[in-house]
Order: structure tokens, then C-alpha cells, then sequence
């Protein structure tokens, strides 16, 4: 059963104002279905945008910043609970476990960075946590055509699609985990 979703994305808002939209439209998923959000603990940009939606809405919130990014990413001091660790691997690996699932939703070189440790995880069987990725206005095609063309050369083990769901809208993605969950 899902309890914990961890929401993965840009510590910056992005230039599509879409991004935005269904970065609040997850967080009041989040806090209407009474999940717990697990998050990078910055108060900037998508991260903070998703975090200060479910908090508005009553839900709560994890946040999980290493210390050398207080300042990048302005630390959330307003949060149910934040956890300041040392680096980004004890951030990633205390985001992990703390959640049930994770929500992919647009962003840098952190997310992607995110996105594939967890999915390699996932195919260590290091943990099989659902791993939702949301394609907002098509901001992961290439992404998912490359990810097409490792399976398709044989540098994937199987068959990205059994690790990884696309959605295309907030709705869709909650729909789904409902009936999963």
C-alpha cells in the first residue's frame, strides 16, 4: 500500500508554465489522498512549488537537503519534517526508503540524476518501488526514445517499460496509483 510518494524535479520553476500547474496539481493530489510527500527540502522552484501545494492543503511533507544546498536550493523551513544529511548519495538513499513510490516530474541534471539510480536500483532488485514519470507537454520524448534505442542495441537487461510508467497528466498518474495501490 502506497503511504509515501517521493517527488522528484527542478529546483528551478522551468519555462513552460505547465510545469507549475501540475507541480500543484501533485501536491494537492498528494495531501487529498493523505500521502506523505518525500522531497529534495529546497523552497525553490518545482520542489518548492510541489511542497508548498500539499502543505497548503494540510498535507505533509519530508524534505531531505543536504547541507551544501541550503543555500541553492533555500532550504523549507516550514515543512512536517526536514532531514539535513551530509551528501547527495545520503539524500537519494534516505529519499528512497522513506517512500513508497516516486513521481518524476520535469527538471535538471539532478532529476535525471534521480531517475536513473532509482531505475538501476529497481533493476538490482535493490527495491521495486513504483516509478511514475510525468511526460508534461512532451519534456521526456527524447529521453524515452533513447531509453528505446539502449533496448532496442541490448544495453538493457529488459524492457524499460516494466520499471518505468509514462503519464501525461497529474490526474492520470493518481488514477493509475490508486488502482495499483
Amino acid at each position: 500500500m502506497i503511504q509515501s510518494i517521493a517527488v522528484f524535479c527542478g529546483s528551478q520553476p522551468g519555462k513552460n508554465p505547465l510545469y507549475e500547474t501540475q507541480a500543484i496539481e501533485t501536491g494537492k493530489y498528494i495531501a487529498s489522498l493523505n500521502l506523505h510527500l518525500i522531497y529534495g527540502g529546497g523552497n525553490r522552484g518545482l520542489m518548492g512549488i510541489t511542497a508548498n501545494a500539499v502543505l497548503e492543503a494540510g498535507g505533509k511533507v519530508t524534505g531531505v537537503i543536504p547541507g551544501l544546498l541550503n543555500e541553492r536550493e533555500h532550504q523549507h523551513d516550514n515543512l512536517t519534517q526536514l532531514f539535513v544529511v551530509d551528501d547527495m548519495h545520503e539524500r537519494k538513499k534516505m529519499m528512497y526508503q522513506l517512500c513508497d513510490a516516486a513521481i518524476i516530474l520535469p527538471g535538471g541534471y539532478g532529476t535525471m540524476d534521480e531517475l536513473f539510480e532509482m531505475i538501476t536500483w529497481n533493476q538490482l532488485s535493490i527495491h521495486d518501488k513504483k516509478i511514475i514519470l510525468l511526460n508534461s507537454d512532451g519534456y521526456y520524448n527524447n529521453l524515452l526514445q533513447h531509453f528505446d534505442k539502449m533496448y532496442t542495441e541490448g544495453f538493457l537487461y529488459e524492457d524499460w517499460k516494466k520499471n518505468i510508467e509514462i503519464r501525461e497528466t497529474v490526474k492520470d498518474i493518481f488514477d493509475n496509483l490508486l488502482l495499483a495501490g
